[in-house]
């Protein structure tokens, strides 16, 4: 009987989980950046908004972590992203929504080693109690939203189409969406599955 009652609570548990989970809806694309005001602590020690990373042509968050495989197979082209997001006057920001695993790996004392030993040249802050994830509605890490001038969604999904081979790749979504936008052309994909780690949410 008493293995029977720890069975049906831990079912009862991944329901709810599962329920609260499911609640969270991806940002759809024109919808503005939620959260703008919000202040995040980045591996500086700043205290950072999203506003403030923002620059004249847009704004590209990347949800990410330090412990996800699928972050460290794309992990190579962070440096891209960074310089064309750059040359096109776009900020760019990583978030670590990861709140359930800060005492594995994913604290921000592990998120300054991982900024410095990857060579971040970007702001990487942590998304406490994954607020900022759940009202972009990410559901993992790697998960890109990128946003124009006026702070509207207009891509969101993966980086790329191959993870495991950066030399094998044959569609740059993010690279072209951003360059894209900044030149006035319609976007030839807004959207794409975003494939990666869950994140790792307290419930």
């Amino acid at each position: 009987m008493k293995t029977l009652k720890i069975a049906l609570l831990s079912m009862v548990s991944v329901v709810l989980f599962t329920a609260s989970t499911n609640q969270i809806q991806e940002l759809k694309i024109g919808d503005k950046a939620p959260m703008t005001a919000h202040k995040v602590q980045d591996v500086s020690g700043r205290s950072i908004t999203l506003a403030e990373v923002a620059q004249q042509n847009g704004l590209l968050v990347v949800f990410s972590c330090n412990t996800c495989p699928w972050v460290m197979k794309w992990e190579d082209r962070y440096p891209d992203m960074s310089r064309i997001a750059r040359a096109n006057k776009i900020g760019m920001v990583a978030l670590n929504p990861n709140e359930a695993y800060r005492t594995k790996g994913d604290g921000m004392e592990d998120m300054v080693k991982r900024a410095k030993k990857m060579n971040y040249d970007f702001v990487y802050a942590l998304d406490k109690n994954h607020e900022i994830a759940d009202a972009f509605g990410a559901s993992r890490t790697p998960h890109v939203f990128l946003f124009n001038g006026n702070m509207e969604l207009v891509y969101v999904g993966a980086i790329d189409d191959n993870a495991n081979d950066a030399s094998a790749v044959k569609e740059y979504y993010l690279k072209d969406a951003m360059e894209q936008m900044v030149g006035g052309q319609q976007l030839t994909k807004p959207t794409t599955k975003s494939l990666g780690c869950t994140i790792k949410r307290i419930s």
